[in-house]
C-alpha cells in the first residue's frame, strides 16, 4: 500500500505525467476556443445574434472542418477511423500505421548496422576518423525536406519505389545519433583497462569484443532510442513527396489537400503513440540486456 502511495505521490511518476496532461488539455481547448472564433462567431450571428457563451464554447469544439480540433473531436476520429474499421481498408489508420512502421523498422535495422559498422572503423582507422567523421556530421546539415524528394526521384527512374525509398529516408536520418554514441561507446573505456588487456597481449579483436563492446552498450541503447524515433519522422517525410496511397504522411497529406484538420491530428497522435510504443520497445530490450550483463540489479 505504501508503494502504491509513494507511486502516486508527487515525487512519483503517475501524478506529474496526469498533471501535465491535464494542463495541456486544458490549454488544448482553450486554444481552439481561440483559434475557431472567428469562423464560429460569424456562423452563429447569421443564425442567432443573441447567442450565448455556451453555444460559443460548443460551436468551436464541435466544428466540422476547426483550424484546430478539439481533443475529444481527434479521440473519436481515432476510434472511428481504427476501432470501426477492418484493419485492411484503406480508410483505416491502422492499415496506414502499419505501412509507415514497416518503412521505419527497415530504415532503422539498416541504419543502426551502418552506424554500428562506422563506429568501429572510426575508431580502429585513424585516417576514417580524421576523413570520414566531418562528413558524417555535415550530411546531417541538409534538410531531409530537400533530400527526400530527390531520393524518391532517382529511385522511381530506375523501378525502385514503395518501401525502399522510404527506409532509405529513415537510415539517412538514424545511422548518425547511432554511429556518434557508439564512437563515444567505443572509446568510453579506461586507458588503464587499455593498457591491462595489452599486458595480457590481446589483439586488437579480443580488445573490441572484450572490452569496448561491452563498454559501448548503454551508450549504444541510448542512441537506438534516439535513432528509432527519428527514423519514424524519416518514413513520414518519406511519404510526403511520393503521393503513395498508404501511410501516415500520405493521409495527412490528403487531409491537407481537403481542408481536414481532424484527420492530421489523428495521424500525428497515432504516429506520436507509435514512436512511444518504438522506444519504450527498445528500453525494454535495454533493461533486459543490462540486467542479463549484471549492470542493472
Amino acid at each position: 500500500m505504501s508503494a502504491a502511495l509513494g507511486f502516486l505521490s508527487p515525487k512519483g511518476r503517475v501524478l506529474p505525467i496526469v498533471t501535465v496532461l491535464v494542463i495541456v488539455i486544458v490549454l488544448w481547448y482553450a486554444l481552439a476556443v481561440f483559434l475557431n472564433y472567428n469562423r464560429v462567431s460569424e456562423q452563429l450571428a447569421g443564425v442567432n445574434p443573441d447567442y450565448s457563451v455556451s453555444d460559443l464554447l460548443k460551436g468551436t469544439w464541435s466544428m466540422e472542418r476547426p483550424v484546430l480540433p478539439a481533443p475529444d473531436q481527434i479521440a473519436v476520429d481515432l476510434w472511428k477511423s481504427t476501432a470501426q474499421l477492418k484493419v485492411t481498408s484503406k480508410r483505416s489508420l491502422i492499415y496506414h500505421t502499419y505501412i509507415t512502421a514497416s518503412a521505419t523498422l527497415v530504415g532503422f535495422a539498416f541504419g543502426a548496422l551502418l552506424g554500428i559498422l562506422l563506429a568501429a572503423g572510426i575508431v580502429h582507422v585513424q585516417t576514417l576518423d580524421r576523413s570520414l567523421m566531418p562528413w558524417i556530421i555535415a550530411s546531417q546539415t541538409v534538410p531531409i525536406l530537400a533530400i527526400a524528394p530527390m531520393i524518391i526521384v532517382i529511385l522511381a527512374s530506375v523501378g525502385v519505389t514503395g518501401l525502399v525509398p522510404k527506409a532509405i529516408i529513415s537510415m539517412y536520418l538514424c545511422f548518425f545519433p547511432v554511429a556518434i554514441g557508439m564512437v563515444k561507446g567505443l572509446r568510453s573505456p579506461d586507458p588503464l583497462q587499455m593498457d591491462l588487456m595489452r599486458t595480457y597481449n590481446a589483439s586488437q579483436w579480443q580488445i573490441f569484443w572484450k572490452l569496448r563492446v561491452p563498454a559501448s552498450v548503454p551508450f549504444l541503447f541510448t542512441s537506438l532510442k534516439v535513432a528509432i524515433a527519428i527514423s519514424l519522422v524519416g518514413a513520414i517525410v518519406g511519404e510526403l513527396p511520393t503521393g503513395a496511397e498508404g501511410g501516415l504522411g500520405s493521409r495527412m497529406l490528403a487531409g491537407s489537400y481537403y481542408g481536414q484538420m481532424v484527420q492530421i491530428w489523428s495521424c500525428l497522435v497515432l504516429a506520436s503513440i507509435l514512436g512511444m510504443i518504438m522506444v519504450y520497445s527498445i528500453a525494454g530490450v535495454e533493461w533486459v540486456t543490462l540486467r542479463r550483463s549484471g549492470e542493472r540489479a
